[in-house]
């Protein structure tokens, strides 16, 4: 195990971090790329503040200046089936579209330019100068109105200006469908809020007018076709007509009407030789009954017939008859034949006998002729049959082209009937009208204005301003070529950052190194504590401290770094190796008589070259006289030679290195030390400006082990950095 792995086994783990940033390894901590953002955000808040600000001051000016608004809704219903007033089916389709694709359709059509112009009409929108007034068209109203009424008032001025009308009240319309509903609302806004409810109003009201209008109007084109093709089946029908009587009046046919006919069991006109065959027939029927009970009673021919038994003369007789038969009887016993009362009574049943014979020949007699009368109706009424069915024969075969023509005038009646029932029908649809929409609620006169809402629009700012000023300094930080976050050290430069060092505002850097407590060296001690991990032995022995450019603070971090190791017990020498712009000597206030130049020149000792510092176990070597060509002196065996002698001597020699851009003295003094550290002056050098610096010092196999971030604002300062700078400097010792 090396001498290092074992101090980083025995270093506290905050340490042990730190020397896996100085070697380039990954750590636990890894910056997410929303923190990224947070922090440009943060360092940039200014501008966001700025933008937030400017925003809600416009919002607000914006506000007072515009113009109030009032808004009023009318919400109407419309219904996917119409109520019918009456039974009677219109000529548009009811049933077969889809309910998205209907109510797609409404809507389209409230919002519609015909819609709009037919409610400019009807509110005079389009003669109103203080309506195109309210709307800012002052313009208009000087072209078109003279004392409030229009310069031209022809049917083309009135439509025209009825078409700007129309585009205003579009402009300010909106159509709201209710969720789940079939509910929608009409909402118009407009500075006028009388205005605003009689535009809405007349909005729902004009689109059940020109709903009802438009299915009326699809009826028409159907009653002018019935009509005419009426008038061609009317014309048709009386022709037919006419055909059919003149030949049935050729041909003698005479045909009974449906109503008369219809007692027959028919459900059409018959011809009336068809009744009367078949009265003849009934007729027929009847006589031949009446001849078959005739010739059955004259068969019979016996008093006991049924004629006979039901005439009253011979009943009578009969029961004359049997009285005196039975007063005979009596008298027989009594007396004898020959006793004048039974005489009598022999000759009155006699008589009675006679007349009862007499009467019943005549009966029959009756029957016999009855029968007769009987057989010649039958005889009659059979010859008259046949001559009826030889006449219907003959009736049916001239009646072929009556059924002709009679076909054609129910062919031509019932086209002539269905097509005026459906022309009624049509007719009582259109007039009745099929609506399917309904007011619900009706518009009111808005008492407060819609818009402008003072705190709708602050929030709108507010959100604008916050994106503005977030988009600004994402802007920023693109367009910004420096280095302000100290993560971006390690990442954009590939080399560890070694410290943060806060910008000093009214304090002199070295006499704030005269603190103990205070937040610059607190920074320092930081870096210094770093710089312990940066070789195996602990701090480098010769370390030189460079920049890109000047006034990067490499000379106040190579001043206070050598101070602190002199602090820590160390013997440190600083040396001022910027000999065309030496610094040192001011901070310090030493003489730059004699410095590394003549050391370097070979014309002076070391002892004679040495100046004390300001801390115990510090000396200095200044710049000394400015040589007319510093590279050529630093590119001698003399630097290296000083170098050695003074690690005999003091513990640690810190060097301020001059600027690596545009001389070549960084590069060269660089390679002839064990460790290098790269000053950054935080939001002001640019970053390919520090790579181009980099390259040269790698090219030179300078010894980088860092970077030193100097001038850095404590505002800008997170995560760690700069914190706890300040951590206790107001304490009091106990």
């Amino acid at each position: 195990m090396s001498d290092i792995d074992f101090q980083l086994e025995r270093a506290p783990a905050v340490l042990k971090e730190r020397h896996d940033l100085l070697a380039g390894a990954p750590t636990a901590r890894q910056t997410s790329l929303l923190t990224r953002y947070w922090r440009i955000l943060m360092r940039r808040r200014m501008w966001i503040l700025g933008s937030i600000l400017a925003s809600l001051i416009i919002g607000v000016i914006v506000t007072l200046l515009m113009t109030p608004m009032y808004t009023a809704a009318t919400r109407i219903d419309i219904q996917r089936q119409a109520d019918n007033i009456v039974r009677i089916q219109g000529v548009e389709a009811e049933t077969g579209r889809s309910e998205v694709e209907f109510y797609q359709t409404q809507y389209g059509l409230l919002e519609g330019r015909y819609l709009a112009e037919h409610v400019a009409q009807q509110l005079r929108l389009g003669d109103s100068p203080q309506f195109f007034e309210t709307f800012g068209l002052s313009e208009l109203v000087e072209e078109e109105f003279a004392n409030g009424r229009p310069i031209r008032n022809d049917q083309e001025s009135r439509q025209a200006r009825n078409k700007v009308a129309a585009s205003l009240l579009l402009q300010n319309v909106e159509v709201e469908p209710q969720r789940l509903s079939r509910l929608v609302d009409i909402v118009f806004t407009s500075p006028d809020p009388v205005l605003s409810a009689r535009v809405a109003n007349q909005w729902s009201a004009s689109f059940i007018e020109t709903n009802l209008q438009r299915r009326y109007d699809a009826t028409s084109y159907a009653r002018e076709f019935l009509e005419r093709r009426l008038e061609q089946i009317r014309a048709r029908l009386e022709d037919s007509e006419r055909q059919l009587v003149t030949y049935a009046a050729q041909q003698r046919i005479v045909n009974l009407p449906s109503n008369v006919a219809s007692a027959t069991g028919s459900g059409a006109d018959r011809p009336l030789l068809v009744d009367n065959l078949a009265q003849l027939n009934q007729e027929l029927s009847n006589s031949v009954a009446d001849r078959v009970r005739a010739e059955s009673r004259l068969r019979t021919a016996s008093p006991s017939t049924t004629e006979a038994l039901q005439n009253s003369t011979i009943n009578q007789l009969r029961g004359s008859l049997a009285q005196a038969e039975a007063q005979y009887a009596r008298l027989m016993t009594q007396f004898e034949p020959e006793y004048p009362e039974a005489e009598a009574v022999a000759a009155q049943i006699e008589e009675l006998r006679k007349a009862l014979q007499t009467e019943e020949d005549r009966i029959g007699g009756s029957v016999a002729s009855t029968y007769r009368e009987a057989v010649r109706r039958e005889e009659s009424l059979r010859d008259r049959v046949e001559d009826m069915q030889s006449s219907l024969l003959d009736l049916r075969r001239r009646s072929i082209q009556y059924n002709i023509y009679q076909r054609d005038v129910d062919t031509n009646r019932g086209l002539y009937d269905s097509l005026l029932q459906r022309y009624k029908e049509i007719g009582v649809a259109g007039g009745v009208g099929i609506n399917n929409v309904s007011v619900v609620d009706t518009a009111e006169v808005p008492t407060l204005p819609s818009s402008p809402i003072i705190w709708l629009n602050l929030g709108i700012a507010l959100v604008f301003g916050t994106l503005l000023g977030c988009g600004i300094a994402l802007v920023f930080e693109q367009l910004d070529e420096t280095i302000s976050d100290p993560n971006d050290v390690q990442k954009i430069l590939g080399i560890p950052l070694l410290g943060t060092v806060p910008r000093l505002t009214d304090e002199d850097p070295v006499e704030a190194t005269q603190d103990p407590k205070s937040s610059l060296v607190e920074a320092y001690l930081s870096i210094q504590t770093n710089l312990e991990f940066a070789t195996d032995h602990g701090a480098p022995y010769t370390i030189a401290v460079t920049s890109s450019r000047p006034a990067e603070g490499k000379s106040t971090t190579a001043f206070t770094l050598a101070k602190l190791l002199a602090r820590a017990g160390r013997r440190v020498i600083l040396i001022d190796g910027d000999m065309r712009s030496p610094s040192v000597n001011g901070l310090l206030g030493l003489s730059n008589e004699y410095g590394l130049s003549n050391y370097l020149a070979g014309g002076s000792e070391l002892d004679q070259l040495l100046q004390p510092g300001d801390t115990p176990g510090m000396s200095v070597m200044t710049a000394g006289p400015k040589p007319p060509n510093a590279a050529e002196l630093l590119s001698g065996s003399r630097l290296s030679k000083l170098l050695e002698e003074l690690r005999g001597r003091f513990d640690h020699v810190v060097i301020d290195a001059p600027p690596v851009m545009g001389l070549a003295d960084a590069p060269i003094l660089t390679r002839h030390v064990e460790g290098v550290l790269f000053a950054i002056q935080a939001n002001s050098t640019s970053i390919n400006l520090m790579r181009s610096a980099l390259l040269r010092l790698e090219a030179a196999h300078a010894p980088v082990v860092g970077a030193v971030l100097t001038k850095f604002a404590e505002r800008n300062a997170y995560y760690g950095y700069g914190y706890g700078y300040d951590y206790g400097a107001n304490e009091k010792p106990a």
